[in-house]
């Protein structure tokens, strides 16, 4: 299993959205970034996610499930090829975890998330993970 990060603004689509979403499950489409979609291609189901409200939250406040890999994304009509997964709420992060809290682990200091904050989707390790699920109180 490899572990992600989904960047979301939460005014577009937010984790209430995502809750309230038919089964919770939603297409993950919309992404017009190279790299970004090039980690969507990588995903296979069952694989983990975060979700993160960017902008003013900068938070993590839940996890995602990879329930269909990538396919093309009907949304994009600009013919480059970019795709979407589908992903299922797993459940919330019983404490949000901001990122001035992910800043200031160290365990974290190589997140793409602190390195790359521009990428919105992007993968995690499982070391990582590990951290986040346990600052979050998050049973994995």
């Amino acid at each position: 299993m490899k572990y992600w990060l989904y960047k979301s603004e939460p005014g577009n689509w937010s984790w209430d959205d995502q809750l309230a979403a038919p089964k919770k499950t939603t297409e993950w489409d919309g992404v017009r970034n190279y790299q970004a979609n090039n980690n969507m291609k990588a995903m296979k189901k069952g694989d983990r996610g975060f979700f993160y409200h960017s902008v003013k939250e900068k938070t993590i406040v839940g996890v995602v499930e990879v329930v269909k890999e990538h396919e093309p994304d009907p949304t994009d009509q600009t013919g480059k090829g970019f795709g979407m997964v589908t992903l299922k709420a797993v459940g919330p992060m019983p404490e949000p975890i901001s990122l001035d809290q992910i800043k200031q682990e160290p365990k974290l200091e190589n997140m793409v998330l602190v390195n790359n904050s521009r990428l919105s989707v992007h993968p995690v390790t499982a070391a990582e993970w590990k951290t986040i699920c346990k600052m979050g109180k998050f049973k994995d």
